[in-house]
């Protein structure tokens, strides 16, 4: 930190939406040095005003994921701001081209290598409890009831999986292990990449026309944003689910929600919101056909001691003039994006 400490006494960092408390015990923050005063935000901050007032004296921030957007517009309003650390290695809501103009580094800290595996957890989860009901069945036995409905087995049922990266073909081995007939569909997605998961390749109106329940893996970029359109969720049948943990801009949310409120789907299992942390009043929070998790898909304590460990590394390494993992170099891809 010797760097560092030529230009400043005190090195201010201010760690993000800490909305558990954790990040102080997952990582060692004082191997950082007595120069070094860190700030630990476990609210969120609402908007850009609050934003620039609350983080105008932090020559450092740490991200956490996408929880808090850095548009070119915020940056300019934090001038001591030098180093901004997002947890993992992808981040579509901070502009990368505006940090590197203003002089500010973007570091990645990559997280746990199974992290995929907690998402493919809780999208099961998910799928389990629309399937067997088991919010409605769980509020019917606290109120005193016994059975209210029929679950439905999945032996049999078809599982269209929207995206066969790492995380979506775990998510299609436990359908596989379940009896479920399996399909794949992706923009970019090959007969031979579905082959080598074992699964059948389907063009996108076949798969939302005839699964039982859709659960999507996509990364959301510009040519994925609603790819789950008003005609693919027309498309569903009105028995079935759909299931994200991946990213609300993957759906039309307008469509989405006039297909849960007029019975146009089944219902649907979300971890992921337009909007986060998903306000009091959304009208989602409302309907029967929903099981909802706080974006729950990648938080697990070994993530996140990955996260803040590899973000202690990179607020180190950049200290002593040597930064690492390095987001918003020039050529970059996904340079200057913001989501």
């Amino acid at each position: 930190m010797e760097l560092y400490a030529s230009v400043r006494t005190i090195m201010k960092i201010a760690v993000l939406d800490d909305y558990l408390d954790s990040a102080r015990r997952l990582a060692d923050w004082e191997s950082l040095g007595a120069g070094a005063q860190v700030s630990f935000f476990r609210e969120y901050l609402a908007d850009d005003d609050a934003r620039a007032q609350a983080l105008a004296p932090f020559d450092v921030v740490v991200a956490m994921r996408e929880r808090t957007p850095f548009p070119a517009a915020l940056i300019e309003r934090l001038p001591r701001l030098r180093l901004l650390v997002t947890t993992g290695m992808r981040n579509n809501s901070i502009d990368m081209a505006a940090c590197r103009t203003r002089g500010i580094d973007v570091c990645g800290a990559p997280g746990s290598p199974d992290s995929a595996g907690a998402t493919a957890e809780l999208a099961w989860a998910l799928i389990l409890a629309l399937f067997k009901r088991i919010p409605r069945e769980h509020a019917t036995m606290v109120a005193g009831g016994w059975q209210s409905a029929m679950p439905e087995p999945l032996a049999a049922k078809r599982l269209g999986v929207a995206g066969l990266g790492n995380l979506g073909q775990r998510v299609a081995r436990v359908g596989q292990a379940m009896g479920m007939d399996v399909v794949a569909w992706s923009p970019n997605l090959t007969d031979a990449r579905a082959a080598e998961a074992g699964v059948a390749r389907v063009d996108k109106h076949t798969l939302f026309a005839t699964s039982d329940v859709v659960s999507l893996h996509l990364v959301l970029s510009a040519a994925t944003c609603e790819v789950v359109d008003a005609e693919a969720i027309a498309a569903m049948k009105p028995t079935a689910f759909l299931v994200n943990t991946s990213r609300a801009g993957l759906v039309d949310q307008q469509a989405l929600m006039r297909a849960l409120r007029d019975g146009g789907i089944a219902g649907a299992g979300l971890d992921v919101y337009p909007e986060e942390p998903l306000p009091a009043d959304d009208p989602v929070r409302g309907l029967p056909n929903v099981v909802l998790t706080p974006h729950l898909g990648y938080v697990t304590p070994q993530n996140f001691g990955a996260f803040y460990c590899n973000a202690v590394e990179a607020i180190a390494a950049w200290a002593a003039g040597q930064p690492i993992r390095v987001l918003n170099k020039l050529g970059m891809a996904g340079d200057g994006r913001t989501r």
